[in-house]
């Protein structure tokens, strides 16, 4: 899959774990669009990548990582079996780029094909960037969780928004 700016979207590997830390890190030290305060290690994300069976997806410009998305369990349970969370991060040299599309576009068809019917965004009230970014791809804000997130020494609400990828009945 190919994006602006000479992008090439593939399925992440292991050996793509540093550079994804890289790029997670400072969203999670240096921004409220994340409520983690536990970086990433190469280490972890490693077994991460490689336990996602390929839904884990890098995006890269002249052979350098600018942004990555992944899905996983939405909650546990076997009702929620078909049910997806995703997430996505970018470069900051990266936006606006068509990269955030391509990603997406990747990982919503990895998920489709893989029987998934329903995928989610929880955005961080504060990164109104995000919220646009999936509305424009077709989600749909189902929810708003006032201050369930607390960063930063302060609450931050949590929008949930959806987007159905199959009609399929299981």
């Amino acid at each position: 899959m190919i994006c602006t700016g000479q992008c090439v979207v593939r399925e992440a590997t292991s050996d793509d774990a540093i550079k994804i830390a890289e790029i997670w890190n400072p969203i999670i030290s240096d921004t409220p669009f994340t409520f983690t305060n536990i970086r990433k290690t190469p280490e972890n994300l490693a077994k991460d990548i490689d336990g996602k069976n390929g839904a884990f997806f890098v995006a890269c410009q002249n052979e350098d990582i600018v942004g990555f998305a992944t899905y996983g369990a939405f909650r546990n349970g076997p009702g929620y079996a078909y049910t997806k969370e995703h997430s996505i991060i970018l470069a900051p040299h990266a936006h606006g780029k068509g990269i955030g599309r391509a990603l997406m576009s990747a990982l919503e068809a990895h998920a489709a094909a893989t029987g998934v019917h329903s995928m989610w965004a929880g955005v961080s009230a504060e990164n109104p960037a995000a919220i646009c970014f999936h509305a424009a791809l077709g989600y749909t804000e189902v929810a708003r969780l006032p201050e369930v997130g607390f960063k930063f020494n302060r609450w931050i609400d949590l929008v949930l928004m959806q987007k159905v990828l199959t009609q399929r009945s299981v």
